[in-house]
């Protein structure tokens, strides 16, 4: 499995960078080729399911996930979240935490580990390095953009 993991801080409230990178729909706005469905009633909770879709025509597959942690940040602490992947092409998990940061900023760690099926452990390496690209790129997108 490949893992990776990105900090970043935002010149945002913490409930606002929250709300930015859990808003699961938006993740198909800045990740390319993708859609993003969610498919249980809202609003967020443990057991929320949605489903990314990437690629294009026949070329496209599911990303199922799960989220099976819901702490959202209050009063000032950290919030946290766990999503499982749980498709026939990818699995693994992710995590997102967001939490105070010096300067009234708010702080993010997103951790992925992700395993795509018929690739090679050899790839691992590689696959960590596009994933810290393509979900760097997509979480300062998110930050930066209000909905």
């Amino acid at each position: 499995m490949a893992t990776f993991q990105l900090h970043r801080t935002a010149p945002l409230p913490l409930d606002e960078a929250w709300r930015r990178l859990t808003t699961w729909p938006r993740h198909g706005e800045v990740v390319p080729l993708t859609r993003v469905t969610v498919t249980t009633p809202p609003p967020t909770a443990e057991g929320t399911v949605f489903v990314a879709r990437t690629g294009l025509g026949p070329l496209a597959f599911d990303d199922p996930m799960e989220v099976t942690v819901w702490r959202p940040p209050v009063g000032g602490a950290p919030g946290f979240c766990r999503l499982e992947k749980r498709g026939r092409v990818v699995t693994g998990w992710a995590e997102i935490e967001v939490g105070p940061a010096p300067g009234g900023r708010a702080g993010v760690v997103w951790r992925e580990n992700i395993r795509v099926r018929f690739l090679p452990s050899a790839c691992d390496t590689l696959l960590a390095r596009a994933g810290h690209q393509v979900f760097g790129r997509a979480v300062d997108r998110l930050l930066r953009t209000a909905a």
